[in-house]
């Protein structure tokens, strides 16, 4: 993950479309045969009108505008997701879902324009100013730790969220039924974070409905602006019922005091409803129960006057935000109940999904995590503590719980260079696209990421092929038509509010690691039929990706690869990142050339060619299977791999480029810190910078057990002057001139000696292939095997026990959790380190 940038800020499933066929309203073609067959009309039409002005226009120009073109036109191959697949026609079991990651609860529909509903709260308190509202997922806020013990990732899920001195528990329950995914219910419960505290405190919820679109919401109020129901009506949902029931003790059935408050708008847009919310808060009210001294708290507004509404007064298109206010003493529990009006003949006899019903599903659903759970990943059969299994279930419901559904055009600057020169030109807008998909981090990157998305499908997979399928099909579709994938999505309202304007493009030289051939890698070895099957539908877009990736960077000479969007060299920085790579700040050629050769890319093109060539021989599309073969000899073959990239002078795999080990940085003023080269300078030669990129021959399990570079490599994995600790293995060497050190004077050691689970995940796996393959190093690498695993998972169960939290890295110094939290992206291979599922 290219994350060093970001520290510094804070569905073609659907059907093929081509650009002609995706308007900036977002509006999309849903016939991919119609799309296509215009796109080719319109295509011819352009040529016949652009082909006399061309023939007087410099041959290097036309081309790139060729370029332009193609990197915002989607792929032609079939889609590998059938035609509306996240409709509730085709998959109602998961057409709701907790898919807003960013936000602490809430759901929403798979649509262009969902229907949303979520949740705030806010302790009041006899102070003036508002109280802190919580809503979006903050890195700073104060709030946590906070996460999912249980989500199975389509029906069921409960949270826990700690606030200061409040405790809230989350909970929800789908139950199918109907035409339109069915009915859900949600059970909010507020209590003391400290059992028998004295001073209850005042709590407000905000329980919330947002339409986006022509949807229709129609609130019957009761008394004290308390809401009976909200009837509403949408396209893809037809009729349902909103009802919030009367707050109880938890645990209790007896009603329990509230004050209500209710505000309707028109939307505002997504990203802003927290600061609508708090502006509102404005007017005091009194909360007044039975028998008790009244208490004052800061209110919305209590009626139901249709505020902000647009010129014709019904604010068309902008759709509606409905919020319902309830304000009560701690504890108590609320619930919500979702009713499709198709699935009120099924589920009318089953009763109304509430009270002693929800509860009994909830712990029927709970149960059946567990067993499932066991039965999956079989930690208590392997001896694990009930302690690490609780690890291994958070681990999994919080990657499960951070699945999202994203909708919008991301923008994307295209490669205009020809023979040197590069003609400038705008980023354009990608056409409208969905993305399914798990995110890295609920607070700090609720979006989709490339290579991370690979690591945690390895997770996934094996919980829910049917997820997996779901994501991948949903990435496949972003390809363009070169067969590019952007390795950050940021789609959708919601997620561009999050990241600043400058990082918001995607450049079409960019790769990112093939990681998602890892999960494709276990469905060859698992032989599912429903997998083989769509792995038949995804070849060609499996297969355009990775031609794209072993073209676009290939090397400056035969067999080796380059990664494309190195830094420029900056005085202010110590070595140019390479954000492409996902190593970010992994010290590279301190030169950055056309000259370098990059080992980590060489050896992720080498497994993705074995990979393609497997499946393409399992499929029987033996014309790619005789195109890939020799690829993948050659990218095998050890002689070549060797001159390529052994370093006899490092006694090591490294990379290659102009680079002197002779920079530093030195504070100057008033620039601050500048980067100085030294004596001996820049040439060209192996760069020393043993750490993570060194081991990638033996990571992704590229040589023979009988290799003679094997050995070398086990000894600097297991050295603790090198790369060796006690939670871990460090991403750079402890000898490493880099270790440890700052990229700028802002820009603090990211990938230079923290320990990050990804990379552990990968060794661990390399370690049991080659402890069990007989050879001269067997023994030892089962080993270190045993070694690194419990070292690995001891230490982040140590530090979720004492944080609460899955960290995005940990020290290699004590242990400690280091980066954002909760990280339960890659982090949650954990659970399979503790399986030894490799």
């Amino acid at each position: 993950m290219a994350r060093g940038e970001r520290r510094r800020r804070g569905t073609l499933a659907d059907g093929a479309r081509t650009a002609e066929g995706a308007s900036r309203s977002g509006t999309a073609r849903r016939d991919s045969r119609v799309g296509m067959t215009r796109g080719t009309v319109a295509g011819a039409v352009l040529a016949i009108v652009v082909l006399p002005l061309a023939l007087s226009l410099s041959g290097s120009w036309l081309l790139a505008w060729h370029r332009a073109r193609q990197a915002v036109t989607l792929h032609s191959a079939p889609p590998a997701l059938p035609l509306n697949s996240s409709s509730p026609a085709v998959a109602p079991h998961l057409f709701w879902g907790t898919y807003r990651p960013h936000v602490y609860f809430g759901m929403k529909t798979r649509s262009a324009q969902p229907l949303l509903t979520g949740l705030m709260w806010a302790q009041q308190g006899p102070a003036p100013g508002t109280p802190k509202l919580r809503h979006t997922c903050e890195q700073g806020d104060g709030v946590g730790p906070y996460g999912w013990e249980f989500h199975d990732g389509l029906s069921f899920g409960r949270q826990h969220i700690q606030d200061g001195a409040l405790r809230l528990t989350t909970e929800f329950v789908k139950r199918p039924g109907g035409q339109h995914g069915g009915d859900w219910s949600w059970r909010v419960t507020v209590e003391p974070q400290a059992p028998g505290t004295s001073a209850l405190p005042l709590v407000s919820l905000f329980f919330y409905v947002v339409t986006d679109g022509e949807e229709v919401l129609v609130p019957e109020v009761g008394a004290k602006g308390q809401l009976k129901f909200i009837s509403g009506h949408t396209n893809e949902l037809g009729d349902f019922r909103f009802t919030l029931l009367a707050p109880t003790s938890p645990g209790d059935t007896g009603p329990k005091y509230g004050s209500y408050n209710v505000f309707w708008s028109s939307n505002p847009g997504l990203p802003l409803l927290t600061e609508v919310v708090k502006s509102r808060l404005n007017s005091w009210f009194q909360h007044r129960p039975p028998g008790a001294s009244s208490e004052r708290y800061l209110g919305l507004p209590g009626s139901l006057k249709w505020e902000d509404r647009g010129p014709s007064g019904q604010g068309q298109g902008q759709g509606q935000f409905l919020i319902q206010q309830v304000t009560l003493k701690v504890p108590f529990s609320m619930e919500l109940v979702f009713e499709s009006g198709s699935a009120r003949a099924e589920n009318q006899a089953l009763g109304q999904l509430a009270g002693s019903l929800l509860t009994q599903a909830l712990e029927s659903h709970t149960e059946a995590f567990r067993e499932r759970f066991e039965k999956t990943f079989r930690l208590q059969e392997k001896g694990l503590s009930t302690e690490e299994q609780a690890l291994g279930q958070a681990a999994l419901s919080d990657l499960l719980g951070g699945i999202g559904y994203f909708y919008g055009q991301g923008l994307v600057l295209p490669d205009t260079s020809v023979e040197g020169s590069e003609q400038k030109v705008a980023p354009a807008l990608f056409p409208p696209v969905p993305l399914f998909t798990a995110v890295p981090s609920r607070s700090f990157f609720p979006r989709g990421f490339l290579w991370d998305e690979g690591f945690h499908q390895l997770v996934v997979q094996r919980w829910d092929p049917y997820l997996t399928r779901e994501a991948l099909g949903h990435w496949l579709g972003l390809l363009n038509a070169d067969g590019w994938i952007g390795r950050e999505q940021v789609l959708g309202d919601e997620a561009r509010a999050r990241v600043p304007p400058e990082f918001l493009v995607q450049r079409t030289v960019h790769a990112n690691p093939p990681t998602l051939l890892l999960p494709v890698a276990h469905m060859l070895k698992g032989g599912d039929p429903a997998d083989l099957a769509f792995l038949r539908r995804a070849f060609p877009r499996l297969h355009a990706w990775f031609s794209w990736l072993h073209q676009s960077q290939a090397g400056p000479v035969p067999l080796s690869y380059r990664w494309r969007g190195r830094d420029p060299v900056l005085p202010t920085l110590l070595n140019p990142k390479t954000l492409p790579s996902g190593l970010d700040d992994y010290p590279r050629a301190s030169h950055p050339s056309a000259t370098e050769r990059h080992l980590d890319l060489r050896c992720w093109v080498a497994l993705g060619a074995r990979v393609m060539v497997r499946l393409a021989e399992q499929l029987g599309e033996t014309e790619a299977a005789a195109e890939l073969g020799p690829l993948a000899a050659s990218l095998e073959t050890e002689e070549i791999l060797d001159e390529l990239h052994w370093a006899p002078e490092l006694g090591v795999f490294a990379d290659f480029g102009n680079h002197t080990k002779a920079v530093h940085l030195k504070p100057q003023s008033p620039q601050g810190l500048v980067r100085v080269v030294g004596r001996p300078h820049p040439r060209l030669q192996y760069v020393d910078a043993l750490g993570y990129v060194s081991l990638f021959p033996l990571l992704l399990r590229l040589l023979d057990p009988h290799s003679s570079r094997l050995g070398p490599l086990l000894d600097v994995l297991a050295d603790s002057r090198h790369l060796w600790s006690p939670f871990g293995l460090r991403s750079l060497a402890a000898s490493s001139s880099f270790y440890g050190q700052r990229n700028s004077e802002h820009d603090p050691p990211y990938w230079r000696g923290a320990v990050w689970l990804n990379i552990n995940y990968l060794a661990l796996g390399a370690l049991h292939h080659y402890g069990h393959l007989e050879g001269p190093h067997q023994a030892r690498a089962a080993k270190l095997h045993k070694k690194l695993r419990a070292n690995v998972v001891g230490n982040v169960w140590r530090q979720y026990q004492a944080t609460g939290f899955l960290w995005e890295h940990y020290s290699d110094w004590d242990g400690k959790g280091m980066g954002c939290r909760p990280f339960h992206g890659w982090t949650s291979l954990v659970l399979l380190a503790m399986a030894e599922d490799y």
